[in-house]
């Protein structure tokens, strides 16, 4: 009888113990409160964190919603096809809870290489297989076709020739397989969407990487004063260039900001700023916007022909395309 009773205490503690643990893990990561621009603290930081994780967020994880994290959040919207509005209510939280279930508290986004296998190893081959770059085995290990297929992948997007999927890496595959379903079989060879590699698209997409309208049109307005007398792929190049700042902590946190800061662009001081910008300047804002980046990563660029700023010479030089050097 006491043995009995000793069996059914041990039960009751496991069945408790189990339902604590489930409940535990059905507690949302977020609280109840919905995130918007002037949003601060704890709630904002795993935003931040979870969005930095998945490759959508480039700045400090401050707690603070501000611009930055505001275009993070509407990129991430777009790309799994949610409202996009820059308000993290129940659904984009659920959606980025499950995107993210590998994020943890204080643990940088993974970068994978050659050597790693396992899970996402096997997502990868998968998205590779199935936009031609990959056509090994699927086995979720991370080996030396896998990272040609990788290197070959870096090269065709002008993302850094590294065999290394880090955050940039993951977005750039994310975007260029959307229509791929991890459910599916077989060898995987569907149409990719239209998303540009080495040539300009024929189409204008509609993918604006988290920027409104605003900014879209004063970064044509730029790219129209700065290049309109360049090949289209040195227009392209300046739209990329504005991107690219928009990307990087040096640089203020909205295209505008960008484009008017002091001495930052030669069409803003004469005023040809204002000039009404051409479709050809759009498109290729357009082009620019859904990943096309002709100078390589640059920062900043300048015609060598009336610069006379010795700190622009200095600057590491990537590529001249018509009139400007594209350079770090």
């Amino acid at each position: 009888m006491t043995k009995r009773m000793l069996l059914l205490f041990c039960a009751c503690l496991l069945l408790v113990a189990g339902l604590v643990t489930t409940a535990a893990r059905a507690e949302p990561a977020f609280g109840k409160q919905t995130l918007k621009v002037g949003a601060t603290g704890g709630d904002v930081y795993e935003l931040q964190g979870r969005l930095k994780y998945l490759g959508f967020y480039t700045g400090k994880i401050d707690g603070q919603f501000r611009q930055r994290t505001y275009r993070a959040v509407r990129l991430f919207q777009y790309q799994f096809g949610l409202k996009v509005d820059g308000v993290v209510g129940p659904k984009t939280k659920r959606q980025l809870v499950d995107a993210s279930k590998e994020w943890a508290p204080g643990v940088s986004p993974r970068i994978y290489k050659k050597g790693d296998r396992g899970r996402y190893v096997w997502e990868l081959q998968r998205r590779l297989q199935y936009i031609g770059f990959y056509a090994g085995k699927i086995d979720g290990k991370f080996g030396s076709q896998t990272d040609r297929a990788v290197r070959d992948f870096q090269y065709e997007f002008a993302l850094k020739v590294d065999g290394r999927v880090g955050p940039k890496t993951k977005l750039k595959l994310w975007k260029a397989t959307r229509g791929w379903k991890p459910g599916a079989k077989g060898k995987e060879r569907g149409k990719p969407p239209a998303m540009t590699r080495i040539k300009p698209m024929n189409r204008v997409p509609r993918n604006t990487n988290g920027l409104s309208r605003g900014d879209i049109r004063v970064m044509s307005q730029a790219v129209h004063a700065e290049a309109r007398g360049e090949p289209y792929v040195g227009q392209v190049a300046v739209a990329a260039v504005i991107l690219n700042r928009l990307e990087s902590e040096k640089f203020p946190d909205s295209p505008a900001a960008i484009i008017y800061q002091p001495l930052a662009f030669e069409a803003v001081s004469d005023g040809q700023i204002n000039m009404e910008p051409n479709q050809q300047a759009k498109k290729a804002v357009n082009d620019a916007l859904n990943g096309w980046d002709p100078s390589g990563g640059a920062l900043y660029y300048f015609n060598p022909a009336t610069a006379t700023s010795d700190w622009i010479w200095s600057r590491p030089q990537i590529k001249r395309i018509g009139k400007h050097i594209f350079t770090k």
